[in-house]
């Protein structure tokens, strides 16, 4: 059987390793860059113009496009890796039809802002996309230690556990260890969630918290996740979760502890006093727990889960509560 075609939209960072991965897997790709210029730069010096520029690329593996359409039409496998504020955007001008037989994997970890739901329901409703043909790409890893070649681990997520594990098989390399579950709709809220939680976290790291108050907030957002996560309607039947691993709790903590974690480096400026529009312009990248920590609120009022630590985020970047006196209120009820 011929190998499935693999197609990568995005160009940040994550795609970046994403592409990475693939390619050190020895499978040509193909690859979406939403400007010329850049395509010509990497062509030429085999390296992203903008992002983890020490990465290398053996070029005659990629076939670059600037067109998602073209991207589409020649690829079996889509993975999408672009930030959800941008997903709209990027599938501009497709249609169910070219989606028909596809497989989409979301690397995505975020909510929709816009519509305050997740990219499979996006899909569904755009393009009567079948749950059955998407898959999730996730885990407790960073681009920069992908691209180091550190050792990683990736959860993929699927309804179809077998079509899964062929999907994961892709990604297996020296330095990528993979895992299948068939949660795919509870792993893309954790990822959501621990982005919000990282980013709390560096709101105590900015207000001077120590260690300590560190582990116990993490101890304490894991627990309200775990919560959260029970709260989702799941299709079908979920093979028995374990919210220790690490595609749930791996990486929670490696996003609140990692210097890596644009989250918590958005949150600390924020306890150090920043706006959030200074932070954003600072941080020049998208943190996905700002837009999703609104998000979760507005999912939340269908489940009415008790998310204490999410609340006082959110009135810290939407409500301009002040950190300081908003953390003085989390101190009280960590446990």
């Amino acid at each position: 059987m011929e190998p499935k075609k693999i197609g990568i939209i995005g160009s940040g960072s994550w795609a970046t390793a994403i592409a990475k991965i693939v390619t050190d897997n020895h499978q040509t790709i193909n690859w979406w860059i939403r400007q010329a210029a850049n395509i010509d730069y990497f062509a030429k010096r085999h390296h992203n113009p903008h992002y983890l520029r020490n990465t290398y690329f053996d070029v005659s593996k990629i076939n670059f496009l600037s067109e998602v359409k073209q991207l589409i039409e020649q690829s079996d496998i889509i993975i999408i890796a672009v930030p959800s504020i941008h997903i709209e955007a990027s599938l501009t001008g497709i249609n169910e039809s070219m989606l028909k037989g596809k497989q989409i994997i979301s690397a995505v970890k975020g909510v929709m802002p816009k519509h305050n739901i997740l990219l499979h329901e996006y899909l569904k409703k755009e393009f009567n996309f079948p749950l059955e043909q998407y898959f999730t790409l996730l885990g407790p890893s960073h681009a920069e230690e992908v691209a180091a070649e550190q050792l990683s681990y990736l959860t993929f997520s699927g309804l179809d556990l077998k079509a899964t594990e062929t999907i994961a098989q892709c990604f297996e390399t020296e330095y990528i260890n993979v895992r299948v579950n068939n949660d795919v709709i509870g792993v893309q809220y954790a990822g959501v969630a621990k982005n919000i939680y990282a980013l709390g976290a560096g709101i105590a790291h900015g207000l001077e918290y120590g260690d300590n108050f560190l582990s116990v907030f993490i101890a304490n957002a894991a627990n309200e996740m775990q919560q959260l996560l029970k709260s989702i309607k799941q299709p079908g039947k979920v093979d028995l979760v374990n919210y220790d691993s690490s595609v749930y709790l791996g990486d929670l903590l490696v996003t609140c502890y990692s210097l890596h974690s644009r989250n918590r480096t958005f949150g600390n400026m924020i306890g150090k006093g920043y706006s959030v529009r200074a932070a954003e312009l600072e941080l020049n990248m998208v943190a996905e727990g700002y837009n999703a920590s609104k998000c979760i609120m507005a999912i939340n009022k269908n489940n009415q889960v008790s998310l204490p630590i999410i609340t006082a985020i959110y009135e810290i970047l939407w409500e301009g509560h002040d950190p300081a006196e908003a953390f003085k209120k989390i101190e009280m009820i960590l446990v």
